[in-house]
């Protein structure tokens, strides 16, 4: 048996909608102001340009339904949406109408950008706890792009020929990430470039959505700059940035005290493949809790892993595009347990796509990753190609730290002092 003619797939049920999400989403929009922003702030005179406060929230809804292309937004006239929204426009109307915008258009979109984030700020819990410590991360990524006549299109630090995108997000110890300003630059772009006027229009929309109380940018050395940091300090924040190892810097770390130095942590990140999940987490372990039990080996505090379907999968071209994304673990585990504790508290609902905040979990949580053999590796990582103690080193001490937390939660460990039984046991 074979199919004789091509089949195609169509939403046209008349009393079905596909997306019915979309209706508190808009709602909310609305709420918000958004037409009413486009509508004060986007004038475009060439054609195709009219009814921008129709036209933006309609790309709006767009991208949230999953359209990733001008094409995609046909999606919005399927079935039943014509009577759940009003002034859906056709795909060739809205490219029409993108293609009006210059540079000036989207730092008009900018306005608008800043102001809904502000508004949203103000109906719903978007950043808990910033009236007293808040965080605004920069950074630049390069998304690649194909085709030859790709407007601004240019080859980048990574070497990949794509666009640039400069972010600025701000959180709270007790958040996810939010966007607060983002700007689209040419490929080739010099990560610093415009970023003294991009740091200060992030933290004054930052301020205004609430984040009244200690204000800290952070950022890495591409940003490390007089310039970046006097934009700072005008807006009243603090800074964390990586300094270049320079000669000044170098002599300057050489005149501070060993006992002088400040461990810091920072919250640990998981990446699920599976469900497409971040798990921002405050993990139980730290380094302090494995290095004590490590004879041969050493290890790495406050990392970022990423769970993927298949060891096997793994090739220099597959892991070279997770530590561009700053992802320094690949490992097999970790999400789908997180998974797990995530349906403990909603056995009904499933992650995918999320951020999910695992900062304050009513249970005592904590994920330690130790190297292994691994068919890319070829065996490196647990000695001379082969099985030895020197790989079974970072187990045992894992199993250690795991065993000592086990009894510190119980009362069982209460100090150094009750740990000799442990400490004997090496």
């Amino acid at each position: 048996m074979r199919v004789c003619h091509e089949v195609t797939a169509v939403f046209d049920d008349p009393n079905l909608v596909s997306c019915a999400g979309l209706a508190p989403v808009l709602q909310l929009a609305e709420r918000a102001g958004l037409p009413r922003l486009v509508g004060q702030h986007v004038h475009l005179a060439k054609p195709g340009g009219v009814n921008a406060h129709l036209k933006v929230p309609g790309l709006v809804a767009g991208m949230v339904a999953g359209a990733d292309s001008i094409q995609d937004m046909d999606l919005l006239r399927h079935g039943a949406m014509k009577r759940l929204f009003g002034g859906v426009r056709a795909p060739s109307t809205l490219g029409t109408f993108l293609r009006a915008f210059t540079f000036g258009h989207v730092r008009q979109l900018d306005a608008v950008a800043s102001r809904l984030l502000v508004e949203l700020a103000g109906r719903a819990p978007l950043l808990p706890g910033a009236d007293e410590l808040a965080y605004v991360d920069v950074d630049d990524t390069l998304k690649q792009t194909y085709g030859y006549a790709k407007q601004g299109a240019g080859r980048g630090y990574t070497g990949v020929k794509g666009l640039n995108a400069l972010l600025a997000v701000v959180s709270t110890p007790g958040c996810a990430p939010v966007i607060a300003a983002a700007r689209l630059r040419r490929g080739g772009a010099n990560s610093a470039r415009g970023a003294d006027r991009f740091v200060s229009d992030a933290l004054i929309t930052a301020g205004k959505a609430g984040a009244t109380g200690t204000l800290v940018l952070r950022a890495d050395s591409a940003y490390y700059s007089r310039d970046v940091i006097a934009a700072t300090l005008r807006q009243g924040a603090r800074f964390s940035i990586t300094a270049r190892q320079d000669k000044a810097v170098r002599k300057a770390i050489s005149t501070i005290a060993e006992h002088t130095w400040t461990h810091i942590k920072y919250t640990n990140a998981i990446f699920d493949e599976h469900s497409r999940t971040t798990y921002w987490l405050d993990n139980a372990f730290g380094i302090e809790d494995i290095t004590p039990y490590l004879r041969f080996g050493s290890g790495l505090d406050n990392q970022r892993a990423v769970t993927v379907r298949s060891t096997f999968l793994q090739n220099r071209g597959y892991l070279d595009r997770y530590y561009r994304e700053a992802y320094t673990v690949v490992e097999m585990e970790a999400g789908p347990y997180c998974n797990a504790v995530y349906e403990m508290t909603d056995p009904d609902r499933y992650p995918e796509g999320e951020q999910v905040n695992f900062s304050k979990l009513p249970i005592d949580f904590g994920i330690i990753h130790y190297a292994s053999d691994t068919p890319y590796t070829q065996a490196r990582t647990l000695g001379a190609r082969g099985l030895s103690y020197h790989g079974m080193d970072s187990t045992y001490a894992s199993s250690i730290a795991i065993l000592r937390r086990i009894l510190r939660q119980e009362g069982a460990l209460t100090n150094d002092a009750d740990d000799n039984g442990v400490q004997e046991a090496r």
